[in-house]
């Protein structure tokens, strides 16, 4: 217990404070030479362009992404989990795959489908020379697929396994009581599976709004910041202008904005246990 707690206060609760600090302080490379500059770097975030487009891309990201990838997977996962033992593995083993799989590479093989003259994409629609990540019609959108891809491996593994610990009992009752199938999901098997449910809604969230290493090696923000999310603007503010405490800044309000969501979430769940 004594380790988790020192773990957890120095890895957690101690970086938290620093970056709840730093955000106060105009702040560059020469730490020495920060000076407190009260709340002007939150006043900075709301009349700063970039930082309200980042922010829109972020919310549209998390907005999209999070219901059509946790409906999905519990699609995937409930017509998994009726196959054969063998053929259940290997269908986890697939969606699984994207999960696993370097970042790099990933982003690689979407750079060659959305390549403007070669690519798959162009191919299937047939046209040449749309360049759909540098298009800002299109880039954000792009942007999404690539990250519900890299994002359904989990959630589905999860719902087979949740799928697999429901009550057959109570199904079989509720179809002698002639209750449709419909009705057995939403009744039956829906509310034993909302603890995997609130799992992935919560881990969906946080890891849209901390979309960053596919911005970085496909668009860098671009084209003209409709890419640009809150994680990738904070790098960009941090590593490339030494702007440090205006990055802690917007890490300050993008933790609020995922606590936020999150307890949302959670109190979804229990008016739906309710």
């Amino acid at each position: 217990m004594l380790p988790s707690l020192l773990f957890f206060v120095g890895f957690v609760l101690v970086p938290m404070g620093m970056c709840l600090v730093y955000s106060f302080l105009d702040m560059g490379i020469d730490t020495s030479a920060a000076t407190f500059t009260g709340l002007s770097n939150y006043i900075e975030m709301v009349k700063d362009p970039t930082f309200i487009r980042s922010l829109w891309n972020t919310i549209l990201i998390v907005v999209v992404s999070v219901p059509v990838v946790t409906a999905f997977s519990l699609w995937v996962g409930s017509a998994i989990y009726p196959m054969r033992s063998k053929m259940r593995s290997f269908f986890r083993c697939v969606f699984y795959l994207p999960v696993v799989t370097g970042s790099v590479a990933v982003t690689v093989v979407w750079k060659w489908m959305f390549n403007p003259y070669n690519g798959l994409l162009n191919q299937i629609f047939g046209t040449t020379g749309f360049d759909w990540l540098g298009d800002t019609r299109t880039a954000i959108w792009c942007i999404i697929m690539i990250l519900f891809t890299t994002s359904i491996g989990q959630p589905i593994v999860l719902y087979v396994a949740a799928l697999g610990n429901v009550d057959k009992s109570l199904e079989e009752a509720a179809a002698i009581d002639g209750a449709t199938r419909l009705q057995i999901f939403w009744k039956i098997k829906w509310a034993q599976i909302m603890p995997t449910t609130l799992y992935v809604l919560v881990i969906t969230t946080i890891n849209s709004f901390q979309c960053f290493a596919l911005i970085q090696l496909l668009t860098r923000g671009g084209p003209l910041g409709s890419t640009s999310t809150l994680m990738y603007y904070i790098f960009d503010m941090a590593y490339n202008y030494q702007r440090f405490g205006y990055a802690n800044a917007m890490g300050v309000v993008l933790a609020i904005f995922i606590a936020i969501f999150s307890a949302i979430q959670f109190k979804v769940a229990q008016s739906d246990n309710g």
